[in-house]
């Protein structure tokens, strides 16, 4: 709060008591009062005016600065409330007033859209799980005619991804709940994530070539599964009809790291989408070719690798190739004493 400020806002005020000052001086004269009294209450008036001018600029500066200040100190701006004094003034009452209100407000709404927000997820994990028990009943049927087990259990392994998909996709938000940091191998961890697609991969003759997977990084099995199924499924979604499919799978381990990077030789992903592919439902120029993509897949990987402190990047050449490179860090505090 500066002095041009608060003397700009009290024009008005300070406009009228002018004028209130000058017509009783008209009329002090008119009545003939001597000069020096005239004089002596023009002071008085002027001296009031001025210390309650004064008086009202320090107190509310003081106030108003606080309020600014802590705004500015504040993350979580509308906690601003909780940071304030009573002013000591009506206005300032009435805006500390106002704000404790919007504040309660706000959180009484929050508060019934979480509690919404909950009640879905949950209905969304049952759902999930429910969903899952015809379809491995199908898995079973299908065991039971040779003739038609790859083709139905590739779809049936294409439903059950895309049901994982909204089911890890509903827990994204708050997976710090539900995982497990411990040394996990990554020998296990792919080889899990194979078998689980190998029907897809049997059916368009894809390769897998791995290397340097015989090492343990800090992770959850159960998300990194998900993590590498989701670059598996895309792998063979967005694969070239003009060559086998090879996916390449291998891994490094450095004083501080260990890298893991998978690498299909698809028809790769255009350089103007690359800086967006891990964004919400963005879908990209391949997505448009096929029908089915939700843009939603490597979204979720990308939040589950920020949740569990992993880091991920993408490399791509249209027409050629794309690698997506896992970064595990190395902790102490992790690791089994």
């Amino acid at each position: 709060m500066t002095v041009s400020g608060f003397i700009k806002d009290r024009v008005p005020g300070l406009v009228i008591r002018a004028v209130a000052l000058a017509v009783i001086i008209i009329f002090l004269a008119a009545f003939a009062v001597p000069f020096q009294a005239i004089l002596a209450v023009t002071i008085v008036f002027v001296m009031a005016a001025t210390a309650f001018e004064l008086w009202e600029y320090y107190r509310k500066k003081k106030f108003y600065n606080r309020l600014v200040k802590a705004l500015e100190e504040l993350d979580k701006k509308y906690l601003i409330s909780e940071m304030l004094e009573a002013p000591g003034f009506l206005e300032g009452d009435i805006l500390v007033d106002t704000l404790v209100e919007c504040d309660k407000s706000m959180a009484e709404n929050v508060a019934a859209y979480r509690r919404q927000n909950k009640e879905f997820r949950e209905y969304i994990e049952l759902w999930v799980h429910e969903a899952k028990l015809p379809l491995a009943s199908m898995r079973l049927m299908c065991r039971r005619s040779p003739e038609i087990e790859n083709k139905m259990a590739v779809q049936l392994g294409r439903i059950d991804d895309y049901i994982e998909n909204v089911l890890y996709y509903a827990r994204s938000e708050n997976a710090e709940r539900d995982y497990v940091i411990k040394e996990t191998s990554l020998k296990k961890t792919f080889g899990n994530v194979a078998v689980k697609n190998r029907e897809a991969l049997q059916m368009i003759d894809a390769r897998l070539e791995t290397s340097g997977l015989e090492i343990n990084v800090l992770t959850d099995g159960k998300w990194l599964e998900f993590i590498l199924g989701q670059l598996m499924a895309n792998s063979v979604k967005y694969r070239s009809e003009e060559r086998p499919v090879v996916i390449n799978v291998y891994a490094e381990e450095s004083g501080t790291a260990a890298t893991l990077r998978f690498r299909d030789n698809g028809i790769g992903i255009p350089a103007a989408d690359l800086p967006n592919v891990f964004e919400k439902s963005f879908t990209g120029a391949n997505g448009r070719k096929d029908s089915k993509s939700t843009g939603m897949g490597l979204y979720i990987v990308k939040n589950l690798c920020d949740r569990l402190g992993h880091g991920i990047s993408i490399e791509s050449e249209e027409g050629v190739y794309t690698e997506v490179t896992l970064t595990f860090n190395k902790n102490d505090f992790y690791t089994p004493r």
